[in-house]
């Protein structure tokens, strides 16, 4: 059976996704999985023995230049091509949804009542109900697995395998960990800036664990912030620019992660790494908490369906919250 897995974006939500592949495989061996996904997130799947091919898009090419959906629908029919037999949309937008009916015929998403973009749904010949507030990776399992009569339960989830891969081919990574310190990763940055945690604060959870802090960082706007941190702790040192391979493995040789609701964050529990999610203006309910991965939420009510991009409530979080949580992961 061919399997093709449209989930385009973005890193956490590819992340959370990925995790049902393992169960896939271990129970239909045979089974050959493609995941289509836009290009600049493909590292997060690479390497990974349970994925077949890693098939890339450029949609977000089409923003910037609007003649480039001929080449994404050339590509994407060229894909088609494997002649799958089932293709699952574990995004539910409206471009996902096109992005799969162009793939094959016998498709499988979300309910109408289960997406944002219910509009989506139509373009679906089997549709799965959960809420949409419902646990993000739980709504990701159920997509993915129910189509191909499996169910894939919260405590499996709990008891994964780590599932993203690296190279180990960055020789900056090892100069970077400490064989005689904790190493603990730092992700400051997000895609809005309520969601960032005060660069004050990390400073104070730096100051106060004495540990081998590294930073990670994405923009320019972020090494800037990265390098005023480490100005101002002497535990700190900003990484060097990293692929995505190289920070995975990065993350994958620290003791602890403590970052913000983003991405690089939810490289950890791919990793099975301890982690401290901060989380001001999203839900938690994004994450799985496990004994060692845990969040810190702010006090503000969350709209699922409208988040608030002024809610900077994150920045009320005590730095002692953070301290006190990190000491009892690396004791762990």
């Amino acid at each position: 059976m061919k399997v093709a897995i449209v989930k385009l974006s973005a890193m956490g939500d590819i992340i959370h996704a990925m995790v049902a592949i393992q169960y896939i495989k271990n129970s239909k061996p045979n089974i050959y999985i493609d995941w289509i996904v836009e290009k600049g997130f493909s590292e997060i799947l690479a390497n990974n023995p349970h994925i077949d091919n890693v098939l890339t898009l450029n949609l977000k090419s089409i923003k910037r230049n609007p003649l480039t959906i001929f080449r994404e629908i050339i590509d994407t029919k060229r894909y088609a091509k494997n002649s799958y037999d089932l293709v699952i949309d574990a995004q539910g937008l409206l471009k996902s949804a096109i992005t799969s009916k162009l793939l094959g015929n016998n498709i499988v998403g979300f309910s109408k009542e289960s997406i944002r973009e219910g509009i989506a749904s139509s373009f679906y010949n089997q549709k799965i109900d959960i809420a949409y507030t419902a646990n993000t990776i739980d709504r990701n399992v159920k997509v993915i697995g129910e189509p191909l009569d499996l169910t894939i339960t919260p405590q499996m989830i709990i008891d994964k395998e780590p599932f993203l891969y690296y190279q180990d081919s960055d020789r900056r990574v090892d100069e970077h960990i400490s064989k005689d310190k904790k190493n603990i990763i730092f992700i400051i940055g997000s895609t809005w800036e309520s969601r960032n945690y005060p660069k004050e604060k990390f400073v104070e959870v730096a100051n106060h664990l004495k540990e081998n802090i590294l930073i990670a960082w994405g923009s320019e706007d972020e090494r800037q912030k990265a390098l005023w941190i480490e100005s101002k702790s002497k535990w700190v040192r900003v990484l060097p620019k990293m692929n995505l391979n190289s920070l995975k493995a990065t993350i994958a040789k620290s003791d602890l992660l403590i970052g913000n609701d983003t991405g690089p964050t939810h490289m950890a529990w791919g990793l099975n790494i301890p982690s401290i999610t901060i989380f001001g203006p999203t839900p938690i309910n994004r994450v799985y908490q496990t004994p060692i991965n845990r969040v810190i939420k702010s006090k503000s009510e969350v709209n699922h369906y409208k988040l608030d991009k002024n809610d900077f409530s994150i920045t009320k979080i005590p730095s002692h919250k953070v301290i006190l949580m990190a000491r009892e992961l690396l004791n762990g």
